[in-house]
């Protein structure tokens, strides 16, 4: 198969990859320079604008956006626009509102998948996870491609109509707060307390065999391996919020109580003006999972 990919971040360039070592061919682009010509170093075959990717591409075009949600998205899509048919597959892998995806899909010619990833940079060695939305007939095209993208066959499915992947990412990220925010109010009790612990101990020991096992879990115990049970300089602002906003938003919508995501999307807000441990804890695994900037103090 042959695959356009349009955004070559850390996580596009993934995509490339994986899919290369599926032996799939690729057309990649992005507006810097330096990552196109990577990629083409990679094998892919390079392309100097969106566009151009378009018409390096067959008849019937499959084409993978990660860029950045919002507009940028809307962007590439309407210099997409009139090379595309309804034969031609698009797939938006970026972290985009779920009422965009169904606006989008509504307004191209082309069949739209909304695709919601999870699995951050530790997916290029892994695979990704994939929650699709979109048709059947454009998901059952993509397979091979997301196969190679994701962990395997078990690693992607489709959710249902367009939309469906998006919103099952947004409610996996809102999970995935009120998991982080367990850990940080676990350790922060083991922190405070009687004993003076290895964290990084503690943590070791709960990935072999505890009920409470998990990536998040290991991630904590890389945190405490590389700051210190004390998380060193780590500082106690957790960035982001906007997925875990739509969720909560949704929730009130749907008139379904959420409350351990609704506390901690709060606490991630309230740890611009407050400082606790947990939220520290959280903040470092945000770097782990996504390799996002780790605030720290001065």
């Amino acid at each position: 198969m042959e695959l356009g990919v349009i955004g070559l971040g850390r996580m596009g360039r993934i995509v490339v990859d994986r899919v290369l070592d599926a032996g799939h061919d690729v057309v990649a682009f992005d507006i810097d320079e330096d990552a196109v010509a990577d990629a083409a170093d990679a094998g892919a075959t390079p392309a100097n604008s969106i566009e151009a990717v378009a018409d390096q591409l067959g008849a019937e075009k499959r084409i993978w956006l990660m860029v950045p949600a919002g507009d940028p998205v809307d962007a590439a899509l309407e210099e997409l626009e009139p090379h595309l048919d309804a034969e031609d597959v698009v797939v938006d892998g970026g972290n985009s509102h779920f009422e965009d995806s169904t606006r989008r899909a509504d307004s191209i010619d082309a069949a739209y998948l909304d695709c919601g990833t999870s699995g951050g940079p530790a997916g290029a060695e892994l695979g990704f996870s994939l929650m699709v939305g979109g048709p059947q007939w454009a998901y059952d095209e993509l397979v091979p491609v997301f196969d190679a993208v994701a962990t395997g066959p078990q690693g992607h499915d489709r959710m249902g109509p367009a939309g469906s992947g998006h919103y099952v990412k947004m409610v996996h990220n809102g999970v995935e707060y009120a998991l982080m925010q367990a850990y940080g109010e676990g350790f922060e009790l083991l922190h405070e307390g009687r004993y003076d612990l290895d964290l990084e101990a503690v943590a070791r020991t709960w990935n072999n065999g505890a009920v409470i096992r998990s990536w998040l879990l290991e991630l904590c115990e890389e945190a405490f391996r590389e700051e210190g049970s004390d998380l060193g300089t780590v500082a106690d602002h957790v960035a982001g919020g906007s997925t875990g906003t739509w969720t909560v938003q949704e929730s009130l919508e749907q008139e379904v109580a959420i409350p351990l995501i609704y506390a901690a999307l709060g606490e991630r807000f309230d740890s611009r003006t407050d400082a606790k441990f947990s939220r520290r804890l959280a903040n470092r695994l945000r770097y782990g999972f996504g390799r996002h900037e780790v605030a720290r103090n001065d």
